[in-house]
C-alpha cells in the first residue's frame, strides 16, 4: 500500500487479509524465536536455567509493555490522524513517541540496574537460581532501548499502510536472534547470558532498520528530528491510548510473579520451569490472534476517523471469526500433542508430566481467547482509553489474581492451572456484554 487512504476504499476482507498476513507472519516467528530461544536454553543450561529465564520474565514483560504504552498509544491516534487527513499531527505524534522511548529507556535502565537484585528475588528467585536470573536479565537491560525502538515504532509503519516493512521488522530480530543463539551458548559458552545477547544484538539490528525506513522516501510519515522533544498534550493522548496494552502488562508481570511463588511453594523449580514452557507455548499459539487484531487496529482507527461506522463494525466481525477459529485449532493441537511439546524442551520426566497435565488445563479455554483479543483492540483503535484499560485489567486483576491466590489453597498445583480458564471464561463474558453496549452505541451514531 502507497497511501493510507485505502483504508477506507479497499475491501475490508482483502485488507485484513493484506495487514493480517505479514503481522501474522512476523509475530509467529517472533513466538517462534522465543520458542527456539527457550529450547537452547533447557537443552543448553538445563531446567535450572529454564526456571532462571521464567523468574526474570515478569521484569521482561514489563519492559515490552512500556514499549506497547507508546507504541499501540502512538499507532492508534496516528491511525486517527490519517483517517481525518492531518498528516502534520500524524508525523508530531512519531516524533514524540520516539523521544518518549529514549527518556523511558534510559530512566527506566538506570532504575532496575540499581535494584536488580533485590527485585528478582521479590519476583521469586532462589538462591539457586538468582545469579543466573541476574546474568540474564542484566544484559537485556543494557539493550533494552532498542526493543523499545523496534517493537514501538514498528506498530507505526503498519498504521501507515507498509504491513509487509512492518513484518521485516519482526523477521530480521528473529532470524538473527535463532541463528546467534546456538552460536553463543553452544560455540562460544556463554550460557544464559549468550542467549541474552543474541537477542540485544538482533533487536539492535531490527531497530536501526525501523529508524532508516521512518527517514526514507518509502515512508508516507518521516521522522523529523525537531519533532522528538515531546509535548505534554501528545504524551498525554499517547499514554491515555496506550495505557490499556501497559497495564495489562503489567497485570500479567504482577499475576507471573505470584504463579512463581505459588509454583516454588506446590512443586519447586520444576513448577516455575513448566509454567515457562507453557507461557511461551501459548505465545505462539495465540500470535497469529495478536497478528489478526494488530491488522485490524489501522482499519478500524481510520474508518472511526473517518466517520465510516459501517466498516469498522465490518472489520471487528470479520477478525472476530478468523480469531476465534485459530485459538479453536490451537485448542485441539494443546490438547492432542501435549508430552510431545514439553518433551522439545527438556527431557526430564518429571518437568513432563507437571508441563503436560498444567498445559491441558492451563489452556483449556482458548476458543474464546481470540473474541477478547479482538475486541479489547477494537476499543484501544477507535481512542476509547478506559474500556480497553477496564478490559485489560478486568482478566488479570479483577478474576486471576484472587484466583491464584484461592484455588490452590483447596485444589494444591491443580488450582494454579485452574485460575487460568477461570478467569478467560469470566473476563470473556464481560467483553461480550461491553460490546454489545459499544454496538448499540455506532448504530445510533450511524442514523
Amino acid at each position: 500500500m502507497e497511501h493510507p487512504n485505502a483504508l477506507g476504499e479497499e475491501s475490508v476482507g482483502r485488507l485484513l487479509w493484506k495487514f493480517s498476513v505479514p503481522a501474522i507472519t512476523g509475530m509467529v516467528v517472533n513466538a517462534l524465536y522465543n520458542i527456539v530461544d527457550s529450547v537452547f536454553v533447557g537443552r543448553g543450561v538445563g531446567e535450572l536455567g529454564l526456571a532462571a529465564v521464567t523468574i526474570a520474565f515478569p521484569l521482561v514483560i514489563v519492559l515490552m509493555g512500556f514499549g506497547m504504552l507508546v507504541g499501540v498509544g502512538a499507532s492508534a491516534r496516528i491511525s486517527i490522524c490519517l483517517g481525518q487527513k492531518d498528516k502534520a499531527m500524524a508525523e508530531l505524534i512519531l516524533g514524540n513517541a520516539t523521544g518518549l522511548l529514549f527518556l523511558l529507556a534510559a530512566g527506566l535502565t538506570a532504575a532496575l540496574l540499581v535494584f536488580l537484585d533485590p527485585l528478582l528475588m521479590l519476583l521469586g528467585a532462589t538462591p539457586e537460581l538468582l545469579p543466573m536470573a541476574r546474568e540474564f536479565t542484566r544484559v537485556l537491560l543494557l539493550g533494552s532501548i532498542f526493543m523499545y525502538l523496534s517493537f514501538g515504532l514498528n506498530s507505526v509503519i503498519r498504521a501507515q499502510g507498509h504491513p509487509k516493512t512492518a513484518m521485516a521488522t519482526m523477521l530480521i530480530a528473529a532470524g538473527l536472534n535463532v541463528v546467534l543463539n546456538p552460536i553463543f551458548i553452544f560455540g562460544l559458552h556463554l550460557g544464559i547470558s549468550g542467549s541474552a545477547l543474541a537477542t540485544v544484538i538482533a533487536q539492535a539490528v531490527a531497530a536501526f532498520w525501523v529508524l532508516l525506513f521512518l527517514r526514507s522516501e518509502k515512508s508516507f510519515l518521516k521522522l523529523h528530528w525537531k519533532n522528538l522533544k515531546p509535548k505534554r498534550s501528545i504524551v498525554a493522548e499517547i499514554v491515555s491510548i496506550g495505557s490499556s496494552p501497559f497495564l495489562m502488562q503489567i497485570a500479567a508481570s504482577v499475576v507471573g510473579v505470584l504463579f512463581n511463588h505459588s509454583l516454588i511453594l506446590y512443586s519447586g523449580e520444576l513448577g516455575v520451569a513448566a509454567m515457562g514452557i507453557i507461557n511461551r507455548v501459548a505465545m505462539l499459539l495465540v500470535m497469529p490472534v495478536f497478528g489478526i487484531s494488530q491488522g485490524a487496529q489501522p482499519i478500524i482507527g481510520y474508518n472511526f476517523g473517518a466517520n465510516n461506522f459501517q466498516r469498522v463494525k465490518e472489520t471487528l466481525y470479520k477478525a472476530g471469526v478468523a480469531a476465534t477459529l485459530i485459538c479453536c485449532a490451537a485448542f485441539l493441537i494443546v490438547q492432542i500433542f501435549d508430552e510431545s511439546i514439553i518433551r522439545l524442551f527438556n527431557g526430564n520426566e518429571e518437568l513432563i508430566a507437571i508441563g503436560a497435565f498444567g498445559m491441558r488445563i492451563y489452556l483449556f479455554m482458548l476458543p474464546i481467547i481470540g473474541f477478547q483479543v479482538v475486541c479489547t483492540t477494537y476499543f484501544q483503535a477507535v481512542g476509547k482509553a478506559r474500556q480497553a484499560i477496564f478490559l485489560s485489567l478486568s482478566r488479570q486483576f479483577v478474576f486471576l489474581l484472587p484466583l491464584v491466590l484461592l484455588l490452590p489453597r483447596f485444589f494444591g498445583l491443580t488450582g494454579i492451572w485452574l485460575a487460568g480458564p477461570a478467569a478467560d471464561l469470566v473476563s470473556s463474558l464481560l467483553t461480550g456484554a461491553l460490546l454489545w453496549l459499544e454496538f448499540r452505541h455506532l448504530n445510533r451514531m450511524s442514523l
